[in-house]
């Protein structure tokens, strides 16, 4: 943190922070410094290096709504579709802290072995496997909730083994949305980026082995090249060093 406002009290310069929102409300900006409020401002957990909190806000807060949206116990079987991309992988680990029995849809090998090392307790290749098979077997009697973090056909046909008094938690954003409605009620949202939100989710990083899968660090000169690679195949996220 370079400077404070003359009213804030909770942050000193010299601390690490992490933002949860941006002074672009719609769309991203590159610059060295970046002024936002103070209640979407948090301290990054002593645990967490600053590379990783500074790819995790958005994917992380987004993760855990969703999760409080479906409102699982202990036990409960969940699907994370897209479970190793930036909110999914992190989805992934926010749900075995809770105790949920976790089915991670991945993407390629590498995402396969994202997922079963952030403890999922079975993984899925979504590009190569039957996912609707591999869920019922998973689950027989029906899974009780999905959080789909990457639309499409797999997808779309992957919620048929949420059983119909099940939830369905999707970002919006998320795109393709589904074609036709899936029988289980699907609630669309946005993450919790308050002060709450971030409080939550920085106690179960300092209580947890949470971790930020960053798959390239860019130096601010090769911002192009970071743009680029957004096309290509990356397990976790991306970051740019700014500075």
């Amino acid at each position: 943190m370079a400077a404070v406002g003359r009213d804030v009290t909770r942050f000193d310069v010299g601390d690490r922070v992490y933002a949860s929102t941006m002074p672009v409300k719609r769309g991203g900006f590159y610059a060295e410094y970046g002024v936002v409020e103070a209640e979407f401002v948090a301290h990054v957990p002593d645990r967490l290096p600053t590379e990783q909190a500074g790819a995790m806000p958005w994917d992380a807060l987004t993760a855990l709504s969703g999760l409080d949206l479906l409102g699982l116990r202990p036990d409960e079987t969940l699907m994370v579709f897209g479970a190793s991309g930036g909110v999914g992988h992190m989805a992934v680990q926010l749900a075995r802290y809770s105790g949920l029995r976790v089915l991670a849809v991945a993407s390629g090998d590498d995402g396969v072995a994202l997922a079963r090392r952030l403890g999922a307790d079975d993984v899925v290749n979504g590009r190569k496997e039957d996912v609707l098979a591999a869920a019922l077997e998973f689950a027989p009697g029906g899974l009780d909730a999905a959080l789909v973090t990457a639309g499409g056909e797999t997808a779309e046909r992957s919620l048929r083994a949420v059983k119909k008094s099940g939830r369905i938690a999707w970002p919006n954003g998320v795109m393709p949305v589904p074609v036709t409605p899936p029988g289980p009620p699907v609630s669309y949202y946005d993450g919790d980026i308050s002060r709450a939100g971030t409080d939550r989710l920085n106690a179960i990083i300092e209580a947890s082995s949470f971790e930020v899968h960053v798959a390239r660090t860019f130096p601010f000169k090769r911002v192009k090249d970071a743009h680029r690679t957004l096309n290509d195949h990356y397990v976790g996220k991306l970051a740019l060093k700014v500075g």
